[in-house]
């Protein structure tokens, strides 16, 4: 069990990412992800890494998911509007909530790529300047005086998706109702959880995979990283009355009445 910090009542971040990673088995550690006003920032953070190119955010998250690398990005950074319009650094202009660009290609028409867009959940643009990903491990990633991430982001399979959900759920239960935008389905996840600071889960779309190396099945979740602390309690609880990950499975001939008492 993690301990808490007396400063702020939270256990540390990265002791909340090995629990969490040991908890549900995770492959790959959880990452943070913080925007910042400036990009004056970047300079700041000790080992971050600059693209050298332009990438997609896909390809950003992957460099901390699965490399473990600190990376700060800005508009420059990223292939397109697409990418920049869903962390608010670009994009979310007539051209872009026109559709043309996607219209023939993931969509019959303009009008159902435009539909597309205005659906899709975006941080307003104007605020930020630049981004930065880091593995919650990395307690000074965001830098000195900045380790709290806006956002913490994980992936994980099906099963271990819904029982981290169900640890939400034990205390303060409420309702989760997700949203499926399609392709660009960032912005079902880090786009939704930056601009809410709500749980957020998405099933990640062709880019993510392609380009993000997220495998088939895996989920994303994107959420406040207290909800993180949340969890693990609950899943704690669920542990005590036998309910643990990765959940025993009785084979389906065979009578549940045992279990059930």
């Amino acid at each position: 069990m993690t301990t808490v910090d007396q400063a702020n009542g939270q256990a540390p971040l990265a002791a909340l990412a090995q629990q969490l990673e040991h908890t549900l088995k995770l492959r790959v550690p959880p990452i943070g992800m913080r925007l910042f006003e400036s990009a004056d920032v970047l300079g700041t953070i000790p080992r971050l890494r600059r693209p050298q190119a332009v990438h997609t955010t896909d390809q950003i998250v992957a460099q901390a998911t699965r490399l473990g690398w600190t990376v700060g990005i800005t508009a420059d950074d990223l292939v397109g509007p697409q990418c920049q319009a869903v962390i608010g650094l670009g994009g979310q202009d007539e051209d872009w909530y026109s559709g043309r660009q996607m219209a023939g290609v993931w969509f019959a028409t303009v009008e159902d790529s435009k539909r597309h867009q205005a659906a899709m959940t975006v941080v307003p643009k104007g605020q930020y300047k630049a981004l930065v990903v880091a593995p919650l491990a990395k307690g000074a990633g965001f830098g000195e005086g900045l380790d709290q991430p806006d956002i913490a982001l994980f992936y994980a399979t099906p099963c271990a998706m819904i029982y981290f959900i169900n640890g939400l759920q034990w205390s303060g239960y409420q309702k989760f109702d997700w949203s499926v935008v399609g392709e660009s389905s960032c912005a079902d996840s880090w786009g939704r959880a930056l601009k809410t600071r709500e749980p957020s889960l998405s099933i990640p779309c062709f880019a993510e995979r392609r380009y993000g190396g997220v495998l088939d099945d895996e989920m994303l979740m994107a959420l406040a990283p207290a909800d993180i602390a949340k969890a693990l309690t609950g899943m704690a609880a669920l542990a005590k009355n036998g309910l643990r990950y990765p959940l025993p499975s009785t084979a389906s001939s065979r009578t549940c009445a045992p279990a059930w008492g």
